[in-house]
């Protein structure tokens, strides 16, 4: 008796296997929109851990995809440095803004982009605010607003859970975080939109809008200085920088910049995490019933997002020498990308790490939040917003049900979501 066998094929998969490891460009902006990314960071790790890419819309640039190699990138800031940036600069679109916006203010370095001796006291001045003890001030507040969100949402009714909460949500927190004018909230994760989003993608219409968008951005956040500075400290991220010794002297550019990268950081990881979470439980359904058995499963399943998800997907350096690696030699001022969302599916450091499972041993191994001296300065707040969230509707409702795949950021920095169809079938 003859069988057939029906053989499922993975056409992007087989495409990641033939093409040359010598062109691979893991950077490519649409396989992250596309969500078909990872058999290509499958193929690297195994083949071609420290890999370089000659040319590509970033310039050329070397991959470090595996968990040991990542750390140790992560940890030498004295071969590596941030003062260059980042992210991947994408090389056309710099030259497109610089001829749209001339010599027009575009912002500077914020502390992340810093090396040190310039780093530490510029990162401790934001700190005190992104402290366990404030947090825990903060949190009645963010539980309050979480479930003002969450009791407004439609029942029954198919609507943009982006839109409704992950944005709402980080833009409550951010408007907390600065006390920014809370009406006005709405500007928030859409200003980092503008900064993060190339012309076509994303609300950025044209680089006409966007050089629009950033100054809006810098004269609200420029006026809120004024105020501060000449006022009574506070406890707010701007009051920290107006008054603390380090800061309170800086450029208006790194100012700017350091308003870009709060807003961004504040708004990136937690809002892609929130919808994340939702797609991550509805696609392993077996986990969203483990978690609906047990909400104290709640904390390890943010964490376990945060790795599955990886929000951004990875940082760059650039290195200061001529340094060995893996076997190759990185030459002094070569593009270095540490690729966080490889390295968050490395199987020689995480097990299965394909797998979403919210009751992992070690649910807070991952990469996600980087390693170092530019380890993520907020990640206590966004661990904090995404428990709050979630034990806030396990209360609420039995199911979130995803109605649709979700459209994905156009970006191979920012890993998340511009929108995300869902049903809240009944309330508990």
């Amino acid at each position: 008796m003859n069988i057939a066998v029906k053989i499922e094929t993975d056409p992007e998969r087989e495409a990641a296997y033939a093409m040359p490891l010598s062109q691979i460009n893991p950077a490519r902006a649409d396989r992250f929109q596309a969500d078909t990314i990872w058999p290509y960071f499958e193929r690297l790790r195994r083949e071609d851990p420290v890999h370089f890419t000659p040319e590509s819309e970033y310039g050329p640039y070397w991959s470090i995809t595996r968990w040991d190699d990542i750390m140790a990138v992560d940890t030498d800031h004295e071969a590596y440095s941030s003062a260059e940036g980042i992210a991947l600069p994408n090389l056309e679109a710099l030259a497109e803004r610089d001829k749209i916006l001339g010599e027009r203010r575009r912002g500077g370095s914020g502390f992340i982009s810093m090396d040190p001796p310039d780093h530490g006291p510029r990162r401790k001045a934001v700190s005190p605010t992104l402290a366990p003890g404030n947090l825990a001030k903060m949190a009645p507040l963010v539980r309050e607003r979480a479930g003002q969100i969450l009791d407004s949402l439609p029942i029954g009714v198919e609507f943009d859970w982006v839109d409704l909460v992950s944005k709402e949500l980080t833009a409550m927190t951010l408007a907390t975080l600065f006390d920014f004018p809370f009406e006005q909230r709405r500007k928030l994760p859409w200003w980092s939109d503008m900064f993060m989003n190339l012309p076509g993608h994303g609300p950025v219409e044209s680089w006409q809008q966007k050089g629009e968008a950033i100054f809006e951005c810098f004269n609200a956040f420029q006026e809120l200085w004024n105020q501060r500075v000449n006022a009574e400290p506070g406890f707010d991220l701007i009051s920290m920088l107006a008054h603390n010794d380090a800061t309170r002297n800086m450029q208006v550019d790194e100012y700017q910049g350091t308003v870009v990268l709060l807003i961004v950081g504040g708004n990136d990881t937690t809002r892609n995490t929130i919808s994340g979470s939702i797609y991550a439980l509805n696609k392993n359904p077996n986990q969203y019933d483990k978690l609906r058995a047990n909400p104290d499963l709640v904390l390890p399943m943010v964490s376990e997002t945060i790795r599955w998800q990886t929000p951004l997907a990875h940082m760059r350096r650039v290195a200061t020498r001529d340094i060995e690696i893996g076997g190759k030699t990185i030459h002094k001022g070569d593009n270095v990308v540490m690729w966080y969302i490889s390295g968050n599916r490395d199987e020689s450091a995480i097990e299965n790490p394909d797998a979403f499972i919210i009751d992992r041993e070690r649910p807070r191994q991952h990469l996600s939040f980087g390693f170092g001296i530019h380890r993520c300065v907020g990640n206590r707040v966004a661990e904090m917003q995404l428990t709050i969230i979630w034990e806030e509707i396990l209360k609420r409702f039995p199911v979130i049900k995803l109605v649709g795949e979700p459209v994905r950021t156009y970006s191979g920095f920012v890993h998340g979501y511009e929108s995300m169809p869902v049903v809240i079938p009944a309330r508990a």
